[in-house]
């Protein structure tokens, strides 16, 4: 006996409130908030503790060995982490309440803070355990950020999302402007340990912080995905989601190219400006100070630009920046050029997270940041050896100004592979938890789940609707379906078949709670082009091998017997 699907029927949900499409809220509105500002402030202490301590780490490398391939494996520990457990991090993020895991990190990096100023204390630390207990402290911020980044879509509203990513990003420039040169003081006043010590009074603030935050969180109906299946299903995500692809693409070629500015600033001071640590400290505090000038610009613009404008504008104005500093040899002028790369430099990377956040569902969205985190720290990396090594070879204006047409292109790429608008998206779950009834005993770990939807279609329609199907079928495979196919019945022309499979009835219950609302336009428009009697007509079975037996014959037949859910 067939059924057809009783409410098959979905609403569109997916129109943005006007708050959310014009994005009028202003730059600073997410202050207004008291757990946001509190976190906020609490990270720029904790930021600027990261970046005091990056000083004292070099600076006793260099004590301790005084060659420079050993000071540069300083900064390699601290991004290495970054690189390999980002997506681990994230995946952790998006299954296990995000509170714990950022307090977790947190006293994490406290605790090798103290052991590290302990050491250096004692007369005791070597260069390789300098180098361990500094990568140990970055792979504490690899599984912190991914979960703090996520966790800013919890506490603000979705209108306000821009301008707390974006605040976020000031904040942590604000810190770099004035970190090194605090940094430096500490340093040459009070020695490395006392610079390591600071650091990690400056966690404590933000582990107090953490310990008051009374997150509300949602009831989870369904058990915690396996580590390696919630990283499987992330990557499967992003990698179905083209809008996050090409922001991931737009963002390692934007690193790629600006990083140079950063990585080459120290030379930039010495050999063009002829300048010594006063001038480099100079150049990073114009950094910082255009870092805060982007983050204060970035809600005018976006009432002025779209998403795409927003990104060609801070690329363009990147890749003049690195041009002037290439050419330039007057301290005031490479200052100013400074001034626009760091805006340039928040606007470009906080639109990018931006765009990678309002696109994702919050069931994954950790882990889009994650992988979009290693994509553009890839670029930057990349970037950084690359024309390093080509202004080693070529010269340093040559390698300036070939980062400047590298993000020139970033630009000129806009025109085929644009960041799309999607701050009207509704990814809100369209079936939350809905588990159907069936006639046949069921529990998490049944399957393999066998689902068929059919449909009559016209032949008039059956171009446009192979066209939507290619699209339903990109939205089965990244929620989790496997073996997806369509067939036609060779008996009857108007017969369609849409079948797929999951592996346990629990991944088709995952399946079916990450339909979004705004899929829902696409399965009304589906259905607008069936023909026939009622809905299509949905069958879900268990697939199971032929055996001879009573028992085992009874379970084939009623297995066979089809149910009924919402869209399949």
């Amino acid at each position: 006996m067939q059924r057809t699907a009783r409410d098959f029927s979905v609403t569109n949900e997916s129109k943005a409130t006007p708050g959310e499409a014009s994005g009028t809220e202003s730059a600073f509105a997410p202050l207004r908030m008291r757990t946001y500002r509190s976190l906020w402030a609490a990270s720029l202490v904790s930021d600027l503790g990261g970046l005091i301590q990056s000083v004292g780490a070099s600076w006793m490398m260099l004590s301790i060995v005084g060659t420079a391939d050993m000071v540069a494996l300083v900064q390699t520990a601290v991004a290495l982490p970054i690189m390999l457990l980002s997506l681990f991090a994230g995946a952790m993020a998006d299954n296990i309440e995000r509170r714990k895991m950022l307090l977790a990190s947190q006293a994490f990096m406290v605790v090798m803070s103290c052991i590290l100023s302990v050491c250096t204390w004692a007369g005791v630390l070597t260069p390789w355990l300098l180098l361990s207990l500094t990568f140990l402290i970055g792979c504490g911020g690899a599984f912190y950020y991914p979960a703090w980044g996520a966790s800013v879509g919890d506490i603000v509203p979705r209108s306000q999302l821009p301008s707390a990513v974006a605040l976020n990003s000031m904040g942590y420039n604000m810190a770099r402007s004035v970190g090194p040169a605090i940094g430096g003081i500490i340093v040459a006043s009070a020695g490395p340990a006392a610079a390591f010590a600071v650091n990690a009074l400056g966690k404590i603030g933000l582990v107090g912080v953490l310990a008051r935050w009374r997150r509300t969180t949602e009831s989870k109906t369904l058990p915690r995905e396996p580590l390696g299946m919630a990283v499987a299903a992330g990557i499967r995500y992003v990698s179905m989601s083209p809008a996050i692809c090409t922001v991931l693409a737009r963002g390692a070629l934007f690193g790629f190219g600006a990083s140079a500015t950063m990585a080459l600033m120290p030379v930039v001071a010495k050999h063009l400006l002829g300048g010594g640590p006063f001038t480099y400290g100079l150049l990073s505090g114009a950094f910082g100070l255009g870092a805060m000038a982007g983050g204060l610009c970035s809600a005018p613009l976006r009432l002025r630009l779209s998403t795409e404008g927003v990104v060609r504008t801070a690329s363009i104005s990147c890749a003049s920046a690195a041009a002037v500093i290439g050419l330039s040899s007057h301290l005031w002028l490479t200052m100013f050029a400074l001034v626009l790369t760091g805006a340039s430099w928040v606007l470009a990377l906080s639109t990018y997270n931006v765009a990678v956040q309002m696109a994702t569902p919050r069931w994954v969205v950790a882990r889009a940041l994650s992988i979009y985190q290693m994509a553009t720290y890839g670029g930057m990396a990349m970037g950084s050896w690359a024309l390093g090594a080509l202004a080693g070879h070529g010269g340093l204006q040559l390698a300036l100004l070939t980062a400047a047409c590298v993000i020139l292109s970033n630009a000129v790429v806009g025109h085929w592979l644009p960041v799309s608008e999607v701050r009207s998206l509704n990814l809100d779950p369209l079936w939350p938890s809905h588990q159907p009834e069936t006639d046949v005993p069921v529990d998490f770990r049944t399957g393999p789940v066998v689902v068929s939807v059919q449909y009559r279609i016209q032949e008039a329609d059956v171009g446009e609707f192979l066209s939507l199907m290619a699209e339903r079928q990109r939205i089965r495979r990244r929620d989790g379906a496997r073996n997806v196919t369509l067939l036609r019945d060779l008996a009857n022309r108007e017969i369609w078949i849409e079948r797929y499979e999951t592996a346990t009835w629990l991944e088709y219950i995952r399946h079916t709670s990450r339909v979004t609302k705004d899929d829902a336009s696409l399965f009304e428009r589906l259905k607008a082009l069936h023909r026939g009697p009622g809905s299509p007509i949905i069958q879900r079975m268990l697939e199971r091998p032929a055996t001879f037996s009573p028992a085992a014959q009874t379970t084939a037949a009623s297995l066979t017997e089809p149910v009924t859910e919402p869209g399949g």
